[in-house]
């Protein structure tokens, strides 16, 4: 069943303890979609400058992802992103953050778009992730992720969007923020009484909590030795989860585990290369052969 993701699309710059990388290919909307593709056909919504490098775009339809929605501002500069991972590479500090179209980002989906079932609205405004499931009235699953610049700046919008989802994902920190709570059990419970009907909460390298009404589970990260740069994988991630539940075209509680697992595995392909230098090498049969190693860590 083909995906439809919506959101950023990037020039990243990443500084690590070990190296420095710039112009590398990424955005929230890129690494889910390519993690995605591994497992069904993907539709990519974005904007980019006239800087956009379109070898960038031809790595992206090499993996079948459809790059009709990506729209070009002629005039425009694409957004970047640079940042550095301190030692323990689970933190890091944005240096710099140049919006330029994404900051006028204002997605019009093609006609076929708009009949999409799996919607997934990556990282961006609230009311223009609102926009995006207008256009799309008979979707089945529509999921979203969020940052803590939305909780602070735009939590009205937030909070109207939330009431539209049947998923969320987002991170510890931007949980505990959301529900003015430390106690991540509870932020979960919390953040699904908003609306979603379930609630995935990514915890970098201690896994990821789910919640829905009638199940709560932990599901660690795959132990990965090599962490080369970690930008990406929170969607990866993702891309992962929501990639796995379009191609079984379910979402029952067996299928989101099992999809939560597979989006555990991808990121932890993802994080041994910078950008996506490590996804172009792996293939399903890589994410298959380490979910079969996960699932026998996994039993007891």
């Amino acid at each position: 069943m083909p995906l439809l993701v919506v959101g950023s699309v990037a020039i990243d710059n990443v500084e690590t303890p070990q190296e420095t990388r710039e112009n590398l290919l990424g955005g929230s909307a890129t690494h889910f979609s390519y993690a995605a593709s591994f497992f069904t056909s993907v539709r990519l919504v974005g904007v980019v400058g006239a800087d956009w490098p379109q070898e960038h775009t031809k790595l992206l339809s090499a993996r079948g992802i459809d790059t009709a929605g990506l729209q070009t501002i002629a005039d425009g500069k694409t957004f970047t992103w640079t940042g550095r991972y301190h030692d323990n590479m689970n933190d890091r500090d944005t240096l710099d953050v140049q919006l330029n179209v994404f900051g006028e980002f204002d997605p019009k989906l093609p006609e076929d778009y708009t009949r999409a079932k799996y919607v997934f609205l990556a990282n961006g405004v609230p009311a223009v992730q609102m926009k995006v499931l207008s256009q799309v009235p008979g979707r089945r699953l529509a999921v979203a992720d969020t940052m803590d610049l939305w909780i602070n700046t735009a939590r009205e919008d937030l909070d109207q969007l939330l009431g539209q989802l049947d998923g969320l994902v987002l991170n510890d920190s931007e949980a505990k923020l959301l529900t003015g709570t430390e106690n991540l059990a509870l932020a979960g419970h919390k953040v699904r009484d908003m609306g979603p009907k379930f609630v995935v909460i990514k915890k970098g390298e201690h896994g990821a909590m789910f919640f829905s009404e009638h199940e709560t589970y932990v599901l660690p990260a795959f132990p990965t030795e090599k962490v080369i740069d970690p930008t990406g994988a929170g969607d990866s991630f993702a891309g992962g989860m929501m990639g796995y539940l379009a191609e079984q075209d379910n979402f029952e509680p067996k299928t989101l585990k099992t999809s939560l697992a597979y989006g555990t595995v991808v990121a932890s392909f993802n994080v041994e290369g910078f950008g996506l230098e490590r996804m172009q090498e792996i293939s399903r049969e890589d994410i298959d052969s380490r979910m079969k190693a996960y699932r026998q860590m996994l039993s007891f």
